[in-house]
Order: structure tokens, then C-alpha cells, then sequence
């Protein structure tokens, strides 16, 4: 018995979008973070180790060495959450908080800068 490829389009579909390959979702946390309109990481934050992150700004500390200054994951996505917990006179937005981002867009932020 031989598939037919019709049948079988919407399956490969299906696989296409739930299998998703290695490095996805750092790359959707890139979109994330370089979006104008949504995190907007490039505003603040110089990302040396992305060499499509060009930006002259110095509001925010550089962004290098993130795994090492922040082994655990959980502590990151706080401070993008809302930084206001670890310095109440922070100028940056609390993303999550005030809803900037949606949890999955702050989950992969974290993802593509805990690799920077």
C-alpha cells in the first residue's frame, strides 16, 4: 500500500511545527530581544558575543557572560520579569509585571541571552 502525499502534508505539518529544530527558540528570544516594539534588549544593552547586535548604548550593563553571572536561569528571567525586585530604582521596564512580553516571549529571551 502506497501513502499518499496529500494525507500526508498535514502530518509532516504537524512535525514540522512540534519538532522544532535545536536553536529555535534562541532564535525567537532574538526576535524578541531586537524587536523595537517588543523587548527592545538593544536599546540599553550592548550583546558583544551577537555580531548582528549593533548598538551604541550604555544605559543598561553589557550583556556577556550571562551563563556565568547567572548559573541559575530561574534568577535572569526574574530580572527581566522585573528587575524592580533586585534594584527598586531600576529604569528597566518589568517585562513581565506590566505584560510587555508574554511568559513564552520572556522564556525565550532568557533562552538566546543565558547563550550570550
Amino acid at each position: 500500500m502506497r501513502s499518499h502525499p496529500v494525507l500526508l502534508a498535514p502530518l509532516l505539518l504537524v512535525l514540522a511545527i512540534t519538532e522544532a529544530p535545536a536553536g529555535a527558540t534562541e532564535s525567537s528570544g532574538r526576535r524578541v530581544a531586537h524587536d523595537q516594539e517588543r523587548g527592545n534588549c538593544l536599546a540599553c544593552h550592548r550583546m558583544p558575543a551577537d555580531p548582528g547586535a549593533e548598538t551604541n548604548a550604555d544605559l543598561g550593563p553589557t550583556l556577556e557572560n550571562i551563563r556565568r553571572r547567572y548559573p541559575d536561569r530561574a534568577d535572569l528571567r526574574q530580572r527581566i520579569w522585573d528587575a524592580r525586585a533586585f534594584n527598586p530604582d531600576t529604569i528597566m521596564p518589568p517585562y513581565g509585571r506590566h505584560r510587555i512580553l508574554t511568559e513564552e516571549e520572556i522564556d525565550q529571551v532568557v533562552d538566546y541571552i543565558h547563550g550570550l
